[in-house]
């Protein structure tokens, strides 16, 4: 038996078989000194990324003109949203809304899923 099929792990795309159950801490893995992103859904009304983020790596400010949600789902990370900062650890999530500035500081390495939501911006 192929052992994708027991990982139920995305495919090459990151395409996540629907109405499967699937491990959320391997949808991606750690590279040395990287930044990893793998989207698991792309739609016109948002999106669903997981990333993983090597020690001392992290995202710089910046302004999104939709609502995202993150949630941490390996390690932890500071995340500033306009000025307030917060520490997520593995099982945290946040809200960051449209039009706030916002940046992800590295803790140690980490992982998270990352969904933005389109719709109502229209």
């Amino acid at each position: 038996m192929d052992t994708k099929e027991l990982e139920n792990l995305p495919d090459k795309e990151g395409e996540i078989e629907k109405g499967t159950s699937h491990i959320v801490i391997e949808l991606i893995e750690y590279e040395h000194n990287a930044v990893v992103s793998k989207s698991i859904m792309k739609k016109a009304t948002g999106s669903i990324n997981a990333l993983s983020f090597a020690s001392g790596e992290g995202l710089n400010e910046k302004v999104s003109p939709f609502d995202t949600y993150v949630q941490i789902i390996d390690g932890s990370a500071i995340i500033e949203i306009d000025g307030k900062a917060s520490t997520l650890k593995t099982g945290d999530g946040i809200l960051i809304p449209a039009h706030k500035p916002s940046h992800i500081e590295p803790n140690g390495r980490f992982k998270l899923i990352l969904t933005v939501i389109k719709s109502g911006y229209e």
